[in-house]
Parts: structure tokens; C-alpha cells; sequence
């Protein structure tokens, strides 16, 4: 059968505020102590009133802005009602009918196309239920009961699974750059949810729809869509029905499970929470939020391709990697001003780019696996500045600029005093380097025999075995030039 997958997601974000939704017991994720962080009203006792958390809208706000949504100024939270061991009043405060935002959308560039986003909506976030290894009972931990939750659905628009991956991505670097959630999906910070039809490509209307749960990480979101639309080809070719039902994923076997059958909405009913009034947000409240907003991925993309020249890699690593990029950019913004008093003029943007390309190359691959393991560098930007110059300007080989750049990381040293209390200067003396090429030629007889047969791949080779007999330090463009003269 000729299927085409039709797929939406829900992904719900616990807000890093520092109270709960709706009342002011602590919102701390890394909290290992159970119930802890608990009172009377996130715990559900009768009579206890609950009260919105102003910065939780505005975090949501936020979020809807810099996805294109529209932002509904008029908006209130209803109960959604059902029961499970940890939801302690037996229903959920959360928004249906007329939510804070909707009718957003987030463009992937590596897909080619827009991902419409129906809603991004306020809610309060459940308990969790521990599971003892070996116990025939669960427990209950309300240390997340009432954490400020966003829940964002999209439309169904994805058709793949490097779609949805791709999509999850951007949205968890976007609020990482927002500083709304820490977005971690294994802590359970940011939770996806797929649900994913299959139908003839000839279709008008979409198949039945599946939902799976719970997926704690973008990999596994994509291996849980990759699964779901073999499952549901396979049952749909036999010519039996897909079934609608929520599923859930087994990580360890790489295959969804049944759980239940899927709630309609009515199941919920919904209704106006009484004790909690209207949302009325006013312009100079969204306006404010708006201009609060930072640069987002796509504007740095954008920008770093432009003002540097990087590659698509290397923007990427700096655009995940946050606090590399403020270093490279404080870096370039050194160098930037030497330029100019170098040259006694205006910038010019092509050696800009230049220095900008050698100063990226060697944070990335250099000093990033170091910015891994400790996040506060011993050097400064100035010293690397400095650094990059002296690459810039021929002063030190590739070779010495990687033992330089070792000391830099180890001590926090400037690159001035490394190369003196090492003795790594280069030598420019071409008395020096002519010993040097003299020795090598001696050596290495077929490859001068080589090259003045006019193969010049033996001159590098040549000029390599200079190199290592200098330590590195003999200056290139010498060693080509006397190794030239010699071999004439």
C-alpha cells in the first residue's frame, strides 16, 4: 500500500521559575528528597486556594512570541478532570477554550519547511510515580505536583522522523536561549508526545490516530515515529484496523506498547476553574516581554554567516554551545579593534573573517573538548586574541601553536610568556635553517632527486622534515625559499 504518515506533536516544558504554579513551595527539579517540596495546596487539601504565577506567564509569553504566536490578551485556566494516583484534587488546573497563545510556527531549515503550531497553553504538571525495582506497589513523589507546565501542540504537519527530531531540537535550543526551561529531557524537564496516523496517499481524511507518550529524548522520539509508522503499515497492509490508543515506549526493546484507550476531550470536562480569575494581559505587558526578547538561533545563524564567513559546522557548534560563542565572539570583537589600529582605518571585513575562521578552528577543534570538561577557561579572550594574531601574522607554525595552546589551557598563561619560558620563538635565522635543510637533503636523497625532477609533493615533504628538525619553529616560507635554492 502507497501510506503517507500524518504526524503532531505535544511537548510539554516545565518552566524553571522559582515557585510553583499556584502556590510558592520551591520548583527545583534536581530535588531528591521526596515530597519535599510540598504544601497544602499543591498537595490538593480542601480549602486551600490556589493564586497564578505571574513570572510563569510571562514565560509562556515569552515562548509564544519567539514562535510567531498570536498572544491572546483575555484568556482563564479550567479544571480537567480525571484521576490518577499523583494528581492530588483529582483534577488538573489548565487552559482548553481559549488558551494564552496559539496560531504560531517554527520554520526548519533542514526540512525546507514551516511547522504550524496550533496552541502553546499554562497548566500545572502532576506528580511522579516511583516504581521500586522488584515491588509489587508504586509510590508517590509530589515534588513536581503544580510545576508551572507550557504545553505546546502543533499541527500535523511533520511526515518524517528527521522531521520531528529536527523540530524538537530547535524548540529545546529556543528555550535554552530563552532561559524559560532547562529543557532537560531526561529529567523530564521537556516531554514529547507523538501522535501519528497513517492513510492513502490518495486520502481526503487522515487514518486513526495513535498517540505515544512520554519520549525522553529527541533519538528516541525519532525511533518511536520510525517504529509506530512500520507498526501501523503492517497492520494496515494486512488489512486489519489501526486501533486509537495511547502508547507508551520501551527503550529497551525499541518498540511502543499498548496503555489505553484515547481520552476524547469531553472525557476531561472541562470547566472554568472558580477559584482562579480571567487572564487580562494588557499591550505594555506584552510589549515589555517582546522587547526583552533575545537573538534567537536562526537571527545568530544568520549573523555568524555573515559578519565571519563560518561554515554551516562550525555556526552550528556555536549556536549550541552558548558560552564558546560569547568567548569567540569577545575574541573577535579583540581582534576586531587591532585590525584597525593595525591598519589605521576602517575594518576590513575580509581579514575579519580570516582571523574569525583561525580563531573558530581552533576553539572548536582545539579547546572544545577542554570547555567540556571545565567550563571556565584559564585564558582569557585577549590572550587568545593575542594567540590568534601571532598564527595570523606567521610568527608561530601550526605545530607550536597547538604546544602553545596546551600551555594556555593547562595554566591560563599568555601566549607571549609561553613562548619565551618554553623557548618556542621561531627561528628566522637563515644560517640556522640552511644547517637544517643541508642535514635534510643529505638524508633524504630520493626525494631531492624527486623534486628536481619536478615532483613537487617531495618539496613538502621536504619542507616537513625541516619543520621536525626545528621543533616547529623554523619559519615556513625560510625553509621553502633556502630548500628551493639549494636543490636548484
Amino acid at each position: 500500500m502507497n501510506l503517507k504518515p500524518t504526524i503532531g506533536l505535544e511537548i510539554h516544558i516545565e518552566l524553571n521559575t522559582a515557585s510553583k504554579m499556584f502556590c510558592s513551595c520551591k520548583n527545583d527539579s534536581d530535588e531528591t528528597t521526596a515530597n519535599k517540596n510540598v504544601c497544602p495546596t499543591c498537595m490538593g487539601h480542601p480549602g486551600t486556594l490556589p493564586v497564578a504565577n505571574k513570572e510563569a506567564i510571562k514565560k509562556l509569553v515569552k515562548t509564544a512570541l519567539a514562535l510567531n504566536c498570536e498572544i491572546n490578551k483575555e484568556s482563564f485556566f479550567e479544571r480537567k478532570n480525571y484521576f490518577y494516583p499523583d494528581l492530588p484534587k483529582g483534577y488538573q488546573i489548565s487552559q482548553y477554550s481559549m488558551p494564552l497563545s496559539e496560531n504560531g510556527y517554527l520554520d526548519l531549515p533542514q526540512a525546507g519547511k514551516k511547522i504550524r503550531i496550533t496552541r502553546i497553553h499554562m497548566e500545572e504538571d502532576t506528580g511522579s510515580l516511583v516504581h521500586p525495582d522488584g515491588a509489587d506497589y508504586s509510590l508517590v513523589n509530589f515534588n513536581r505536583s503544580s510545576v508551572p507546565l507550557m504545553e505546546l501542540v502543533t499541527e500535523p504537519d511533520f511526515t518524517t522522523a528527521s522531521e520531528v527530531k529536527e523540530f524538537t531540537k530547535e524548540l529545546q535550543l529556543i528555550l535554552k536561549y530563552l532561559d524559560v526551561s532547562k529543557a532537560n529531557m531526561e529529567k523530564g524537564e521537556m516531554r514529547c508526545e507523538v501522535n501519528i496516523s497513517l492513510a492513502p496517499k490518495t486520502a481526503k481524511e487522515f487514518g486513526t490516530k495513535v498517540e505515544i507518550k512520554n519520549l525522553n529524548s529527541i533519538a528516541v522520539a525519532g525511533l518511536a515515529v520510525e517504529y509506530e509508522i512500520k507498526r501501523q503499515t503492517e497492520i494496515l497492509e494486512k488489512g486489519d484496523k489501526v486501533i486509537q490508543e495511547t502508547r507508551g515506549w520501551n527503550d529497551a526493546k525499541k518498540a511502543s506498547f499498548s496503555q489505553r484507550h484515547k481520552e476524547q476531550a469531553h472525557d476531561y470536562r472541562y470547566f472554568p476553574e472558580p477559584d482562579l480569575p480571567k487572564l487580562n494581559l494588557d499591550d505594555e505587558f506584552i510589549k515589555a516581554i517582546k522587547s526583552d526578547l533575545p537573538e534567537l538561533p536562526s537571527d545568530k545563524r544568520e549573523r555568524f554567516a555573515k559578519e565571519y564567513g563560518l561554515s554551516e559546522n562550525d555556526i552550528e557548534t556555536f549556536v549550541t554551545k552558548k558560552d564558546l560563542s560569547f568567548f569567540f565572539e569577545n575574541t573577535v570583537s579583540e581582534l576586531g579593534e587591532w585590525v584597525g589600529a593595525e591598519k589605521g582605518k576602517e575594518l576590513k571585513q575580509t581579514e575579519i573573517k580570516k582571523l574569525a575562521k583561525i580563531a573558530s578552528n581552533y576553539l572548536i577543534n582545539d579547546v572544545l573538548g577542554q570547555e567540556e570538561k571545565d567550563s571556565s577557561l584559564k585564558f582569557s579572550p585577549e590572550n587568545f586574541a593575542e594567540f590568534v594574531k601571532k598564527i595570523y601574522l606567521k610568527e608561530i607554525s601550526s605545530k607550536i601553536a597547538k604546544m602553545v595552546l596546551e600551555k594556555m589551557i593547562q595554566t591560563g598563561n599568555d601566549p607571549s610568556h609561553i613562548i619565551r619560558d618554553e623557548g618556542l620563538s621561531q627561528i628566522s635565522d637563515t644560517e640556522e635553517i640552511e644547517a637544517f635543510a643541508k642535514d635534510v637533503i643529505k638524508n633524504n636523497p630520493k626525494p631531492a632527486e624527486d623534486y628536481k625532477k619536478g615532483k613537487q609533493a617531495s618539496l613538502q615533504f621536504l619542507i616537513g622534515q625541516v619543520m621536525a628538525k626545528s621543533r616547529g619553529k623554523a619559519k615556513p616560507e625560510i625553509v621553502k625559499e633556502i630548500l628551493e635554492k639549494l636543490l636548484k
